[in-house]
């Protein structure tokens, strides 16, 4: 029965599986499924990471090449992506340890749309990112 819930109805089946752990029914908890579901909000999370830094990272590039088109629109997106990373961070503290890894993602992301979104070549743009995460996070950093 779980299962067929599991595939017709995750709501309900979310529901019975917390109602079952709150009440020690172990034996009827559908673990397979829970354990999988576990496993995605990991995976989201640290996907969560990786899109935050690519918006940070396509702002700087575009800070840093197109100085010319700087406005308060491009500032305020770095200023509050540093602020969500930071957030993000502390309520996932071991993501740090994904951070290079997360980095050179979002980076590759960040390039393609920032080739995308100032017309540039994006040879133009360095081939691995040019700043640490400390620099990048950094609040009196804008890429010259």
């Amino acid at each position: 029965m779980s299962d067929a819930l599991y595939e017709t109805d995750f709501y309900a089946w979310a529901n019975q599986q917390a109602a079952l752990l709150r009440t020690g029914k172990l034996t009827q908890a559908d673990i397979e499924h829970i354990a999988e579901e576990i496993e995605s909000m990991g995976k989201a999370e640290k996907r969560e990471l990786v899109s935050r830094l690519t918006v940070l990272l396509l702002h700087l590039l575009k800070w840093r090449h197109q100085p010319e088109r700087r406005g308060k629109s491009w500032s305020a997106s770095i200023r509050v992506q540093r602020r969500d990373l930071t957030r993000h961070l502390a309520d996932n503290p071991s993501l740090k340890a994904k951070l290079d890894e997360s980095i050179a993602d979002a980076y590759g992301d960040a390039v393609i749309q920032a080739g995308a979104e100032t017309d540039l070549p994006e040879d133009v743009f360095p081939v691995v990112c040019p700043w640490s995460f400390e620099r990048m996070m950094a609040e009196d950093f804008w890429p010259e």
